[in-house]
């Protein structure tokens, strides 16, 4: 993301996510007010632009350790979208984590994680070592 311009008038280009597109959005803001946005191919990156100037969030991914399993790391993932600025939080509580064995796709990990109200999901089921099965 660049910044441009003096004072409080600003600048700022951006890659859309919203869509496959990925356009190349030019935002302009003024006194922390959005004045105009160009470049998008579709109303989904003036969304995404409004968005990214007054309250920037992210899906976070990331692994926990795991006990019982046939793996060390389990992947992952936020529920949901959390502000930007938590994401390194979001990331160290993660790193505190011992998740056991047997863990279903989607089981809730650790509830508000870090304090943000989202929860941290797996993101792949793994059986208990030893198990007929093996991994699920």
């Amino acid at each position: 993301m660049r910044i441009t311009g003096p004072g409080k008038r600003r600048s700022r280009e951006l890659i859309c996510v919203s869509c496959p597109l990925g356009c190349t959005l030019t935002v302009r803001a003024k006194s922390g007010s959005l004045r105009s946005v160009t470049g998008n191919r579709c109303k989904k990156g003036i969304a995404y632009a409004e968005q990214e100037m007054t309250n920037p969030r992210r899906q976070v991914s990331t692994t926990v350790r795991i006990e019982g399993a046939s793996i060390a790391l389990l992947p992952v993932k936020t529920r949901g979208p959390v502000p930007k600025e938590t994401v390194l939080e979001i990331v160290r509580a993660a790193n505190a984590i011992v998740a056991r064995a047997p863990i279903r796709l989607g089981d809730t990990v650790q509830s508000d994680v870090a304090g943000t109200g989202v929860d941290l999901v797996a993101t792949r089921s793994c059986a208990l070592l030893g198990s007929e099965r093996g991994e699920a």
